[in-house]
């Protein structure tokens, strides 16, 4: 007991820089406490301790996750179809990764192109100054090209923008230069998936006029029976 007091107490008399570099030396600091964040991704996999689904990858920030699951959908195999009936579209499924900006300001660039055939898509995402702008018309070209490599596509412009959403990304933290402080610098995943063929008329439910309103409720009323009646 007291060869690991004078132990302990050996350690807190250390410089702590010369601290942390006997443990990284000895491992017993890099088992506990880098192992999710500096080693690489085959090494954690081995030991056992990462058991999340998602691939992990080591950047100069640390260890990050990706979403796989978005890109599986390409690989969807669906059953022959019978004699008559209409062909069916091709779907592509397209994800952009880890872009510096903000998931929540991303949104409003990606729901504006809900709907849009893709050229008309291009055109409105070229007049936008914003840099989710630009994020999402480079992930657009990327999968109209892999649409006609990868997926047999005749015409690149036979395509709408089926889906338009974002995911949260990393988040690293830092610290501020003027005012002691932590800053977080977030970025955003962008998902799309392109259909062949013409965009619908209504991407959205329609909402009715008054008129519609107005024959329905006469409709309505017209149809009222008495109940029990002769």
């Amino acid at each position: 007991m007291q060869e690991r007091q004078g132990h302990v107490n050996n350690f807190r008399m250390q410089n702590p820089v010369k601290l942390c570099t006997s443990l990284l030396k000895s491992g017993a600091l890099g088992r506990s406490l880098f192992n999710k964040t500096i080693l690489p991704a085959t090494v954690i996999s081995k030991r056992g301790i990462n058991k999340r689904k998602d691939e992990p990858v080591v950047t100069q920030h640390g260890l990050f996750s990706l979403p796989t699951k978005w890109m599986k959908y390409n690989d969807i195999v669906y059953p022959p179809q019978k004699e008559g009936e209409p062909r069916r579209p091709a779907e592509i499924c397209y994800v952009k990764l880890h872009q510096k900006y903000s998931p929540d300001k991303l949104w409003y660039t990606a729901k504006m192109i809900r709907g849009m055939s893709i050229d008309e898509a291009l055109k409105q995402l070229s007049f936008d100054k914003h840099k989710g702008a630009k994020i999402i018309k480079e992930a657009l070209l990327e999968a109209q090209e892999m649409a006609v490599r990868d997926f047999n596509v005749e015409f690149k412009s036979n395509l709408w923008i089926e889906s338009s959403n974002t995911g949260k990304g990393k988040v690293v933290k830092g610290i501020t230069k003027k005012n002691p402080g932590i800053i977080h610098y977030r970025y955003s995943h962008y998902f799309v998936r392109l259909r062949e063929g013409t965009p619908p008329k209504d991407y959205y439910p329609r909402r009715p006029t008054g008129y519609e309103k107005m024959e329905d409720y006469i409709k309505e009323q017209r149809s009222r029976r008495i109940k029990f009646d002769l």
